[in-house]
């Protein structure tokens, strides 16, 4: 008698520590971006914690930015990793978005990595600066894409027409190291997470450099565009490549509902704050990034469990 009551006993904590565990899940990206390890990286650290948060973290592998922040719109995922630019565009209801219902209730929680605007060129082409484009042979990516539609606004800020190009290519990044290879154009734009094989390939079939998106037209650029942020393509990454190369882009940025609880948000920041170094090690694309640049290129509002976590390691 005595053992069967103990055994419900057992059995009713049980139950009652299920039923008060909470779920959530990340929204990434495909199996073999960076999108879906960052994801997994968040949840081993919110889980290391589960005992005492009974917060439970699992990951699920999405098509990106825009189904991640229309399912957390619909409720259907609790956090999702998007571009900040598509993140921005949401929020009102511009860009991608426009047409459809701005998302008010899509909040920031940290802006992760940055996805950085490179322009790779041939050694031998002599570009040193975004003006010496002029006349030269670039890939400018396909239409439509993020690469073109940031190398255009960079032209725009510098007050560059593509006019003053030589007969550009309008052929994806991917294609990139195999033009340059053939001597069939001085350079490329590619707009990616660093380091990336595809510059990784081109380094190893020519000499390379990456030049420089910097100066007083990049900092206009900033403020008129306050989805993309500043970050460096660290020297360590490319072979030929002998300084760290200051550019901009867009950020991987984690968000979430405004309707997610404040405390479950809170311990999710709180996690990657307390094993930032750790975090780090995880994978290269997180190899230039600070806890301060964490808040750099947030493209809505942040939520107040985030903000919760920032102060309380006084970095707000």
């Amino acid at each position: 008698m005595h053992r069967k009551l103990a055994t419900l006993a057992l059995v009713g904590t049980f139950s009652l520590s299920m039923f008060a565990a909470e779920f959530i899940t990340i929204g990434t990206g495909s199996v073999t971006g960076t999108y879906y390890p960052t994801g997994g990286s968040i949840c081993q650290m919110v889980n290391k914690n589960k005992k005492e948060t009974n917060i439970r973290c699992s990951v699920e592998s999405t098509a990106g930015s825009i189904y991640n922040v229309n399912t957390i719109k619909a409720g259907e995922l609790d956090f999702g990793i998007a571009q900040s630019d598509t993140v921005y565009q949401a929020y009102r209801g511009e860009g991608k978005f426009e047409g459809a219902a701005a998302i008010p209730e899509l909040k920031s929680v940290i802006a992760i990595y940055p996805e950085l605007l490179a322009l790779v060129v041939s050694q031998k082409s002599d570009i040193k600066k975004i003006t010496d484009l002029k006349g030269k042979k670039i890939n400018l990516d396909s239409p439509g894409s993020g690469t073109r539609f940031t190398a255009n606004i960079v032209f725009d800020a510098f007050g560059m027409k593509l006019s003053a190009l030589a007969p550009t290519n309008e052929l994806k990044s991917s294609d990139g190291p195999t033009l340059l290879q053939h001597n069939q154009i001085d350079g490329y734009f590619f707009l990616a997470g660093h380091p990336t094989a595809n510059i990784k390939d081109a380094a190893n079939v020519v000499d390379i450099s990456i030049v420089p998106i910097e100066g007083p037209s990049i900092d206009a650029l900033l403020k008129k565009y306050p989805y993309y942020a500043k970050g460096f393509i660290s020297k360590t990454f490319y072979r030929g490549v002998p300084n760290d190369v200051p550019s901009i882009g867009v950020k991987a940025v984690l968000v979430t509902n405004s309707k997610v609880k404040e405390e479950t948000v809170y311990q999710v920041t709180k996690a990657i704050l307390d094993n930032f170094e750790k975090f780090k090690e995880l994978h290269p694309a997180y190899k230039t990034i600070t806890k301060q640049s964490l808040l750099e290129g947030l493209s809505a509002p942040q939520h107040p469990g985030a903000i919760r976590a920032f102060k309380e390691a006084g970095l707000l």
